[in-house]
Parts: structure tokens; C-alpha cells; sequence
């Protein structure tokens, strides 16, 4: 068979440039560190690399969700924590205010420093977090959820909401609370009936929060004195908007003995007079604010005689009683933030184990083998240099050379 001189010519050159060509490629895969280079390189591992590059993407996504989230709960357990020593600090002045040794004057000084608590309540109340939301409007984040519409009277203005953040991809996380739920909606009494005197009451009796023995019923009930000694109890007749249903007729009274009502048991101490009524009533919601008013604005009125002094210790029963059940309210929310921040912190480190897994998926998919590419690259380079110094020898055979 004839081979002319272009055809050695042009067989020698595509040779080396094929060897250069080998011998590039597997240079630029040994200083990127990648074996796949282009799609075309492996298109089955490289579909697979940009799927699990996408999952990747979308959980380091979750992961800055979760760092939102656990600064959010973060904050908001900070002013919680804040919220619960107010709280306690109030219940301490409430109970010093107890001591029978104040004055008029002592009382009054107690009241200005609720004053101070208040407005710090009011403020904690309206705490914001870093991007100027609210924390406790629901969903109406921009909504400043607390203001006071007249002295001791505040208003809510935001919703139910709890913002929520995706955290993983089955798992919506709470980042806020509701501040109605926090600060308005606090139980009266022991949380199941609230007790109290009559505004009218001359006695010195002095009602407690009262147990539940039993089950409550949840009906209104009075307990009305007929003498220093005998008392009746009617129950709330909803048809007639009055107390006309009898209970108990004619019961014998002793200072301190317990007095069964509905399914619960409440104390009456001291010696109320005759026409003296209190009620037991099932618990409705008070917001932690009128607590702290009705607490501010019996501490600044005098006390005037044994009745006066029942109708203070009654009004600071009633002020301790609701004042505990805003604290337990508190402590609730606080707990299931911290709940919720364990949460966060549990799937955090889930998405971690995950996030090395796609690395190692795509590590084997796209990483390259060091010591066969840098074998590889020197075969390929040895190669080279043989097809140069050989394609020399063979163009040397042209008829020409020998002419």
C-alpha cells in the first residue's frame, strides 16, 4: 500500500495532538481535584452530582432557617425570663404590702414602684426583635401589640398568629407567641373558680382562693351572711339574671372551718356581719396589667377601720392568686420556647450528619484519584515524548531525504 507524504504528515500530527490533548485534560483534572470536568466526561455522575448539589443547597437553606429561628426563640426567652422575674418582683411588694405595721403613706410608696414595674411591663410587652418585628403580635409583626388606652387600661392590638420558620422538610417551627396569650389571658383565683368579697361588705370577713375537692361544676354561686353566724348559698339562676336557686340554707359559720361549694371548698376568716356576701365564680381570663392596676390602685386608697382592713386583705388575695397564675402562664411559654430551642437544635444536628453525607456523595462522584491521575499524566507525558521523537524518525522517510 502507498502512504504519501501527507498522509504521514497528517497521521503523525493528530497523533501528538491527540497525546496533548489526553495529557492537558488530565493535567487540568490534577490541579482542579475534579475527575469530572465537563458533563460529557460522565453524564450519569454528573446528573447525580448536580441533584445532590441541589439537596445540598437546600439544606445549608434550612440550616440558616434554623440559626433565624434559634435567635428568634433566643430573644424571645430573654424577655420571658425578664417578664418572670417582673412578675415575681411584683408578687414580693404585694406581699410586703401585706404587713399589717404599713401606713397610708408606707402603702403609697409600695404603689409607686408598681408604677415603675408596670411601664417596665408595658415595654418588655412590646419588645422587638433584631428586624424592628414585634414579638408577641402574632402575625401582625409590624403591629405594636400593646398600648395603653387610658390610665391601668391596656389594649391589644395584634392576633393569634404564631410566625412560623421551615426548618426541615417536614417541620414549620414557632418563632413567636401570641401576647394575648402571654399577658391577657392569665386565670382569676386558683385558675378554676375565683373567689371574692362583696364591695359592700362592713365584716371583717376575709375569703381564701379556695381548693378544688372534687370536680368543679363551673356554676356561680353567693354565699350571703343572715347573721354574724349563719350563712346561705344560692346558686346563679341564668333565666332570672339572679342568685335565686338555694344550696345551702342556714349553715352554721366558724372562723376558718371550710365552706363546700359547687365541688370546691373555700375559707372564710374573721367575722363578716350580716348582709356580708361572697361569690365563687368560675375563673375568666385577666390580663396581667388590670392585676397590676387593681394591685397599684388598692395599695394608694387608705385603710379605714376592720373593714377596710378585710376589704385590703381580700383585694390582696385576690392580687396573689392572679399574680401566680400570670407567673405559671409565663413559665409555660417559657418552658415550650425552650422546648422549641431544643428542637431546633436536635434537627440542626440532623442536618449536619446530612450535610457531610451529600459531601461524601459528591466527593465519590466528582473527586478525583490522585495516584492514578498523577500516573496517568506521566504515562500520557512519556507517551507524548515517544510520538514526538518517533513522528521526527518517520517524516525522515520521505524519497526526499534521500535525493
Amino acid at each position: 500500500m502507498r502512504i504519501s507524504t501527507n498522509t504521514i504528515f497528517d497521521l503523525g500530527v493528530a497523533s501528538i495532538q491527540q497525546q496533548t490533548s489526553d495529557l492537558i485534560r488530565s493535567q487540568q483534572q490534577v490541579s482542579s481535584g475534579r475527575r469530572i470536568l465537563t458533563p460529557s466526561d460522565d453524564p450519569v455522575a454528573s446528573a447525580r452530582v448536580l441533584e445532590v448539589t441541589q439537596s445540598q443547597s437546600i439544606n445549608l437553606q434550612y440550616d440558616t432557617n434554623m440559626r433565624s429561628a434559634t435567635s428568634s426563640l433566643g430573644l424571645e426567652e430573654s424577655i420571658l425570663g425578664s417578664v418572670g422575674g417582673l412578675i415575681q418582683s411584683v408578687q414580693t411588694t404585694a406581699v410586703q404590702a401585706g404587713n399589717a405595721a404599713l401606713t397610708n403613706s408606707d402603702r403609697a410608696s409600695l404603689a409607686t414602684a408598681l408604677r415603675a414595674n408596670y411601664q417596665e411591663l408595658l415595654g418588655l410587652a412590646n419588645s422587638t426583635d433584631g428586624n424592628g418585628q414585634y414579638l408577641f403580635s402574632g402575625y401582625r409583626g409590624a403591629t405594636q401589640p400593646f398600648a395603653e388606652t387610658s390610665p391601668g387600661s391596656v389594649a391589644y392590638s395584634g392576633d393569634q398568629g404564631q410566625r412560623l420558620i421551615q426548618i426541615s422538610p417536614s417541620r414549620q417551627m414557632a418563632v413567636s407567641d401570641s401576647g394575648q396569650d402571654i399577658f391577657e389571658r392569665n386565670k382569676q383565683g386558683n385558675g378554676i373558680f375565683a373567689a371574692a368579697a362583696g364591695a359592700g361588705n362592713t365584716g371583717s370577713g376575709v375569703i381564701g382562693s379556695g381548693t378544688v375537692v372534687t370536680t368543679y361544676d363551673g356554676n356561680k354561686y353567693k354565699i350571703s351572711f343572715t347573721s354574724a353566724t349563719t350563712y346561705d348559698i344560692n346558686r346563679w339562676n341564668s333565666a332570672t339574671s339572679a342568685y335565686d336557686i338555694s344550696v345551702v340554707a342556714g349553715a352554721a359559720y366558724a372562723s376558718g372551718s371550710a365552706i363546700s361549694v359547687g365541688g370546691g371548698q373555700v375559707e372564710i376568716k374573721g367575722a363578716p356581719a350580716t348582709g356580708d356576701t361572697f361569690t365563687v365564680d368560675p375563673s375568666a381570663n385577666q390580663s396581667l396589667f388590670t392585676t397590676i392596676n387593681n394591685l397599684i390602685t388598692m395599695l394608694e386608697t387608705p385603710i379605714s377601720g376592720s373593714a377596710g382592713q378585710a376589704k385590703f386583705s381580700n383585694g390582696l388575695n385576690v392580687a396573689l392568686s392572679n399574680l401566680g397564675n400570670a407567673l405559671d402562664n409565663v413559665l409555660t411559654v417559657h418552658a415550650s420556647v425552650g422546648t422549641r430551642m431544643q428542637e431546633v437544635d436536635s434537627i440542626k444536628g440532623t442536618g449536619e450528619d446530612l450535610q457531610l453525607q451529600y459531601q461524601q456523595t459528591i466527593s465519590n462522584l466528582q473527586d478525583l484519584d490522585f495516584a492514578k491521575a498523577i500516573t496517568d499524566l506521566t504515562r500520557q507525558q512519556t507517551m507524548l515524548e515517544a510520538a514526538q521523537k518517533s513522528f521526527t524518525k518517520v517524516q525522515a522517510l520521505s524519497l526526499f531525504n534521500f535525493m
